[in-house]
Order: C-alpha cells, then structure tokens, then sequence
C-alpha cells in the first residue's frame, strides 16, 4: 500500500488551532488528519494527543495517552486510532475522505481486507461519499459494528454484506448527528425518567390532572415566546398552545413545517413564509450596517436535503434511541439548520414535543412545560446553542451582501448534517428532569392549594368564580394582604372581618410560597 511520507504529521506542539495543550503532546487520531491534510472542519470538541508520560489524562479539551498508544503515522495509523478510541466524527471523516481521494482509502483496505478497521472505513467511505470503490466485496472477516456502541449511541444494526459490517448509524446521509455515552447521559437514561413521570401524576385525580395539563400547555406556550423576546397576543399564544397539544400526531415533512411556521408567525405581512435565502443570527454594525454573526445557518441549496434527513431521523433512528435523546438530535439539528426566516426557535421547541409525545414519553393527556424549563436555563441554552456555533463559525466562508445579510462561499452542509449533540442532549435531559421532579409537581400542587383556597373563600363570603380568582391575584401579588385600596374599591363590599380571614385563608393555604 502506498504510504504518506512520515513528515507529513506533526510532532510535539504546545498549540493546535488556537487550542493551547496542558502539555507538549503529539496530535493523534482526528487532531493529526485535520493538521496533516488541512481539513476545513469544526475542530472536535475533545481532542486527542500522546504525551510522554504513562497516564491517561483529560483536561481543557484534551485527552492525552500514554506513549504506548501512539499510532503509526500515516493515514491508516491515525484513523485506526480515532475509530478505536475517538468514536466517529462523520464530518471530519468525510472531508478527509474527499481530500485523500478513493485510491489511498482502496490501498488501505487491500492492504488488510479483512480487517475490521479496514473494512469500516471502507463502508464509510462508500456510505459517506456516495462513491462505490474499485473493491471486490468482501467475503471474510466477522461482521463488526461501523459505530462502537460502547462509544456513542446506536440503532439496531443491518448488514452490510459488501462490507461485512453491521450498520448501526443512527440516521442516514443527508443527517446523522452523534451522542457520546458520557455518564451524566448514561446516569438520566438509566434513572427511566418517563416512569417516574407516571409515578408524580399517578396519585393525582383526574380532574386536576386535566386542569394542571391545560396550565402546563398555556405556560409552555408562552414560555417560547418569551424565549425568543416576544410578548405576542393571548390568542396567538393559545393558537400556538394548542398546535403544541396535538404535537406527535402528523408525520413530520416539509410541509408540516410550513404549517407550523404559519401557525407560530401568525401576522406574515413582513415576514417570508417558506424556505429562506440568506440567513445569519447576530447582530448589525452600528455605522455601517454589515452583519456581526453570532451564527450562520445552512446554505439555501441545503435546505431541502437536510430537512428530508430529519424527516427520515424522525420516521426511523429516533424511533429506536431513546426518546430524550432522539428529541435532542432532532430539534436542535433543526434549531442549527435554521430552515426559515422567521419561527425557528419556536418549530425548534416543538419538535422537542414532538418526538416525546410520539414516543408515549408523555404520561397521557399531559405536556411537558420544556420550555418553561429552558426559559429557567436560559443562560445553560445559550451555552448549549453556542457550543455548536462557535465550532461551526470558524470554517464557513462568507461574504456581506448590499441587504446586510450573508452569502455562504463554501461548502459547508457536512457541519449541519454530522455534528457531535452529547451537550445539546445533556442539556435536554436536565430539563426534562426539572420538568418532572419540579415543575409537575409544583403546578399541581399549586392547583391542589388554589382548590383548597377557593373552598375557604366560599366558607367566608358567597363570590363568583371570577371575583375569587381576581381576589387571588390582588392577594399574591401584595404578599397575602389586601391593599387599602383593594378593600375600598374592587371589594369594598367586604367587611373588615371578612377581609381579614380571607387574608389568612390564603396565608395558611400557601402558608407563605409564591405560586410557580
């Protein structure tokens, strides 16, 4: 097999793309290929390096080995040692594939056919480029996983009878995220997080199990509004609400998405419905008017390809991860792709809905206030949204356009399609864990209290529905106490007696909490 000259890794260095090492180290695995053949990709969020010493460490976004572990150097030396120990990076695989061309990847697998590394990276690079290689298939060798399940999380596997390898990548294509088993993820999914859901709301009643869902529904509506810094009409609110309610039930496609982002614009006089042109997040120079990009989104050209590879994630990979994680592929590989003008951030939430819902994640009838949730993490979403964008920003190409937007110079669908989810997805699990351990229970509560209030009031004074529920907000938001102004105007029909036993019927019904 025709091998590179050994001058074309790199030895010992302090820094790597402008990321400083804890220690001189010699780049290995991923690290080495996107030094040794320039690949323009985002730069892995751990990287690896063989140090001089005998420990295995992990520090500032490095993992160092041992010197016993450093790869021969050259191509088959370091993708053998990031398929054994790096787990795959679909992005960084492809470009590499694409700058090496198919006849090295052919000498590779002739060189050891039967090979399990070798003959992984030949269904990569088959499955990745669309390109069959000039290779007879094969017809020995144990069938290996392409993705190691010890590594990253997989889906059922189908032969590969060319290959003799058993694919067990979740998605296709045109959109295959990955998740790292990180133990905080390993810890949520063995906690059964949708069982204990059924246990909080098993010893409700149904009546106030139906009422705290609509709450629930209402607040989550708002909630991603608020999220985005709108502060919409009620109606729209509860239109929105109500698609959010039927989440799970219709197949998710283009024109799914064109529905909901109809329903979550509502007034489209200024915005464009549809796929989008150009598209960045970010800010506009004061003086000159240029975009400042926090983020840029797919190409236009991407779009349709990508949003066909969610729609074929969500009929098959998702149904077979776990639902958390399925829905954290889903909704912020869409969130990234950023498929319209306007409605993103919202769409990008309910598809959240849509995958727990699907999946019967849900206890019956109820919705997950996630929004909520992430409204109280705003500044961990942040992180978790730029965590992506800030690998991502650094490789694509752009120019400013005369309207203040930006025009994409590069090829960059491969960032959207194959992206590591592992922070995304910790995130995701976090507030569904605050949903259920938190927030159910502490909306249930509150209406168990509320009941239990409005029983009291009726004890003391004969008053209507309504007028009990304005007296209720009057006393909240005064700390249990009528104003003077309360008792003289809106109920100045009450006694001073009456008055004062409502205020301690509400001291001793929420005996001093704030409802949520």
């Amino acid at each position: 097999m025709a091998r590179e000259p050994q001058n074309r890794f790199s030895g010992p260095v302090t820094v790597f793309h402008e990321r400083r090492l804890p220690k001189a180290a010699t780049p290995a695995g991923y690290a080495a290929l996107i030094d040794a053949f320039g690949l323009t990709v985002p730069i892995p969020t751990t990287l690896s390096a063989i140090g001089t010493r005998h420990r295995r460490t992990e520090e500032q976004g490095w993992r160092i080995f041992g010197p016993r572990y450093a790869p021969e150097a050259t191509l088959e030396g370091h993708l053998t040692f990031a398929l054994k120990h790096e787990g795959l990076d679909l992005c960084t695989l492809k470009r590499l594939f694409l700058a090496v061309g198919s006849a090295e990847i052919e000498a590779l697998v002739r060189a050891e056919p039967t090979g399990r590394y070798a003959r992984r990276v030949w269904f990569l690079y088959e499955w990745l480029t669309g390109t069959q290689l000039n290779l007879p298939d094969a017809t020995a060798g144990t069938y290996v996983a392409v993705l190691d399940p010890k590594l990253q999380f997989e889906v059922p596997a189908t032969n590969s009878k060319r290959h003799r390898v058993k694919n067990n990548l979740p998605g296709t294509p045109e959109f295959c995220p990955l998740v790292f088993r990180t133990p905080r993820i390993e810890e949520f999914v063995a906690s059964n997080l949708a069982e204990r859901a059924r246990a909080v709301v098993a010893d409700v009643p149904r009546d106030l199990l139906a009422r705290t869902a609509a709450f629930l529904l209402l607040k989550d509506s708002k909630s991603s509004y608020v999220i985005e810094g709108e502060h919409p009409p009620q109606d729209r609110i509860q239109r929105w609400g109500r698609a959010i309610g039927e989440a799970g039930r219709r197949a998710l496609d283009l024109d799914e998405l064109l529905r909901l982002q109809q329903i979550v614009i509502g007034d489209a006089r200024f915005v464009r419905l549809g796929l989008r042109q150009e598209r960045f997040v970010g800010e506009h120079d004061r003086d000159t008017g240029g975009p400042i990009p926090d983020h840029i989104s797919a190409r236009a050209e991407d779009l349709r390809s990508l949003i066909n590879g969610m729609s074929e994630f969500d009929r098959t990979a998702s149904e077979h991860l776990d639902p958390v994680i399925g829905a954290a592929v889903l909704a912020f590989g869409f969130v990234f792709v950023h498929p319209f003008e306007d409605g993103n951030g919202r769409i990008h939430r309910y598809l959240i809905h849509h995958v727990l819902a699907r999946r019967g994640f849900n206890p019956p009838g109820l919705v997950f206030p996630v929004s909520s949730a992430i409204l109280n993490s705003i500044d961990e979403y942040r992180n978790v949204l730029e965590a992506y964008s800030t690998r991502v920003l650094p490789v694509v190409e752009w120019q400013p356009t005369p309207q203040g937007n930006v025009r994409v110079l590069n090829d960059t669908g491969d960032f959207y399609r194959f992206f590591d989810a592992t922070p995304q997805t910790e995130f995701l699990f976090e507030c569904v864990r605050k949903t259920i351990e938190e927030e159910l229970p502490a909306e249930t509560d509150y209406l168990r209290r509320y009941d239990e209030f409005k029983a009291a009031v009726e004890q003391i004074v004969d008053m209507p529905d309504q007028r009990i529920d304005l007296l209720f907000r009057m006393l909240r938001q005064n700390n249990g106490r009528l104003s003077q102004r309360a008792r003289q105007r809106e109920f100045e029909q009450l006694t001073a007696n009456e008055a004062d036993a409502l205020e301690a019927a509400y001291t001793h019904t929420f005996a001093g909490d704030a409802p949520p």
